[in-house]
């Protein structure tokens, strides 16, 4: 791939200089100081530069360069990367600002030098970034003033001011890294590209990010998905939804802001979505023990009652389960227990537990086949021993595949032994909760990885009604009609399995009088007008009428209603519909996000969709099992089982309807928004009563 970025035999500073105060210094200074390659200063005004011969141009430069960090004005770049093609540079870290990130000239020197990378088959990371490093080499090609310890997590950042801020938490806290990587405007190299590369580094086992944003959501979604299966990926993604800035030309549009499709494309690849620094390390700490459970019971033991009780709460709302070891392990722990401690779970061994205590209980724990993960808290009480009762963790951890963590609660009694543990890969934090929390992930992940990805086919649409449905969005486009709604939506929608009630056009009082006959009382009446979509707000709807009378007034007072509120519109007549009654109302919807493509909804329907928000989204293509999925996932989901005796609501209806929005949408990707608001699902089956789409 491109391994010189990171494993170069020699590197060339373009922009070194002498003056400490200097980018071009800083750089210089830190190769010389770690990597084990070559340094080749690159500075037409000097001869030397601490002590290294110093060359005007990377092209005079007697040796083959495999990577050159560039720390020169913007407005140079381009003629040092056309020199740099010229000698068989492979890659380029171009930390220099003044690019796109400025605006302006900044653009078009942006696209000037991707085209030069591309041209001359180099990768480029940045620019406007703060560079990269590797510990294993001792690489640091940045401007950072030290490098982190040596260990197996990777991590990138589109920031780079959080990149120094993260290299010094790191520091601090003695946390290793394999690989760092910002990449500032990611002209080249972006996320997804260092997700595969990393998913592939032998010195990596877990793999961290940070971003703002994702270049190809298409890729990025393909390769999390694969670089997943193999180590865990944990990210933080910052930056406010759309959902503010945009128009809210329908229910689902309202809802669904970028962040929602962010969160939808980590839950579909896998990759594990963290909301701050302190947790992304502490979820990262977790992993880096390799070991990942079997299921999802944890035994947890604990001298203090305070502290387990706070571990069981955590555990018991994230869905872990606290079952109590088998009658056999029981017993057996019995026997060497005081007779006041809790033997279930949690296993409170009491504050005056020895190392002993925790010894017969974390032994027993190993052995036991109804436990599949182990968590070990400890607060520092007199006769406790915090580095004895770390040896036994460490011990025990030696024998089993089965994850294992420390709580150690405190500060200078419990340091040393906290130390001992992490240098030996198991876990240790100082709250229970966060631990646990971590736990869940670790969790999530260790399903993730047993769960097979299935290639769900699309649901079986007829050729002929996808050619009709296409003959009618063709001449909506050529009428310049874009927000499609009524009878027109209901006709698309229909071609794809979707059913709607009996309904005719009127365009007189008593030819509405005439269809109310003929479809029978009660009935709905709605104008027809390709103008309005919002048909309530201009006085278009009459609900529930039972006569003739009612009718014909009805079509006088809508029509009337329009014209006073929306005197331009054009109105067709008044659709009489059906009354539908029974059934749940839910919404479906689609809405287009701009990195990632297509998502569908459903939730609760109705009035009240925008005020609750009971919604859950997926991305397209959208297969049965998450159908299914986002049933279960509303809050109100349970109602549709039945409730004080109802028969349950036909829930294989509804997923049929998600996959039917799916797949129209992979066939028109020129819909950018559907609505089918409310839907009336029923015992058996279901029925539309309105819709709308925007192309």
């Amino acid at each position: 791939m491109f391994d010189f970025i990171f494993n170069p035999k020699a590197i060339a500073v373009i922009g070194a200089s002498a003056e400490e105060k200097k980018v071009g210094h800083a750089v210089l200074r830190n190769l010389i100081n770690g990597f084990k390659g070559k340094v080749y200063p690159v500075n037409p005004t000097r001869s030397e530069i601490l002590s290294l011969p110093c060359y005007p141009s990377v092209s005079t430069i007697p040796d083959k360069v495999d990577l050159a960090i560039v720390v020169i004005p913007a407005k140079a770049v381009a003629e040092a990367l056309i020199d740099c093609g010229k000698a068989g540079v492979k890659g380029v870290v171009v930390i220099s600002a003044g690019f796109k990130e400025v605006g302006g000239d900044g653009v078009s020197r942006e696209k000037q030098i991707v085209q030069i990378v591309k041209a001359t088959g180099m990768r480029m990371v940045g620019p406007n970034c703060l560079g990269v490093m590797n510990t294993k080499n001792g690489m640091n090609a940045s401007f950072a003033a030290t490098m982190p310890p040596e260990g197996k997590v990777a991590f990138f950042s589109q920031s780079g001011a959080l990149g120094v801020a993260v290299i010094d938490w790191a520091i601090e806290n003695n946390f290793g890294f394999s690989k760092f990587v910002s990449f500032g405007n990611k002209a080249d190299l972006n996320e997804t590209d260092f997700l595969e590369y990393f998913a592939n580094d032998p010195d990596t086992d877990v793999i961290l990010g940070y971003i703002e944003d994702v270049v190809d959501g298409k890729r990025f979604i393909e390769v999390a998905q694969k670089v997943t299966k193999i180590k865990p990926v944990i990210m933080i993604k910052s930056g406010a939804t759309e959902a503010g800035a945009r128009a809210a030309s329908s229910h689902t549009g309202a809802l669904a802001g970028s962040d929602k499709a962010f969160s939808e494309a980590f839950r579909k690849t896998g990759v594990i979505r963290v909301s701050g620094i302190q947790e992304l390390f502490d979820t990262a700490e977790m992993f880096l023990s390799r070991k990942t459970p079997k299921g999802r019971r944890l035994l947890i033991i604990t001298n203090a009652g305070g502290p387990g009780i706070i571990a069981a709460d955590t555990a018991d709302n994230l869905g872990i389960k606290l079952d109590p070891m088998t009658k056999e392990s029981i017993d057996a722990i019995a026997e060497k227990l005081p007779p006041t401690a809790s033997l279930y779970n949690p296993v409170d061994v009491i504050g005056d537990a020895t190392s002993e205590r925790y010894k017969v209980v974390i032994e027993q724990a190993v052995k036991d086949k109804a436990v599949e993960g182990i968590c070990v808290i400890l607060t520092p009480q007199a006769m406790t021993d915090p580095e004895n009762i770390a040896d036994i963790i460490i011990s025990s951890s030696n024998n089993t595949d089965k994850p294992i963590f420390g709580v150690f609660i405190g500060g200078q009694r419990v340091k040393k032994a906290t130390e001992k543990m992490k240098q030996t890969g198991i876990p240790c934090f100082s709250d229970p909760s966060v631990a646990i929390n971590a736990y869940a992930k670790l969790i999530y992940f260790s399903e993730l990885k047993d769960k097979e990805i299935k290639e769900e086919a699309f649901i079986e649409i007829p050729q002929e009604n996808i050619k009709k449905a296409s003959e009618i969005l063709r001449k909506m486009k050529e009428s310049e009609i874009y927000e499609i709604g009524g009878e027109e939506a209901m006709r698309i929608l229909s071609l794809y399995g979707f059913s709607f009630p009996e309904r005719a056009l009127a365009k007189t009082p008593m030819e509405a009088v005439a269809i109310a006959e003929r479809i029978g009382y009660p009935v709905v009446m709605k104008v027809s007008s390709p103008h309005i979509l919002h048909k309530t707000d201009v006085g278009g709807v009459k609900l529930n009428l039972t006569n003739e009378k009612a009718v014909y007034n009805a079509f006088i007072e809508i029509t009337s209603n329009v014209k006073r509120f929306m005197p331009e519109a054009f109105i067709e007549g008044v659709m009489i519909y059906e009354m539908i009654t029974g059934g749940k109302e839910v919404i479906f919807g689609v809405s287009y996000d701009k990195t990632f493509g297509h998502m569908v909804m459903f939730g609760l329907g109705g009035i009240y969709v925008e005020i609750l928000k009971d919604v859950s989204f997926r991305l397209v293509p959208v297969g049965r099992t998450e159908a299914f999925e986002m049933i279960g996932e509303i809050r109100t989901s349970k109602i549709l089982d039945g409730v004080r005796g109802e028969k349950p609501y036909d829930k294989e209806d509804l997923v049929n309807c998600i996959l039917r929005l799916s797949r129209l949408v992979s066939d028109f990707p020129e819909i950018k928004e559907v609505d089918i608001n409310p839907y009336m699902v029923m015992h058996n089956g279901g029925i539309g009563l309105d819709a709308r789409i925007i192309i």
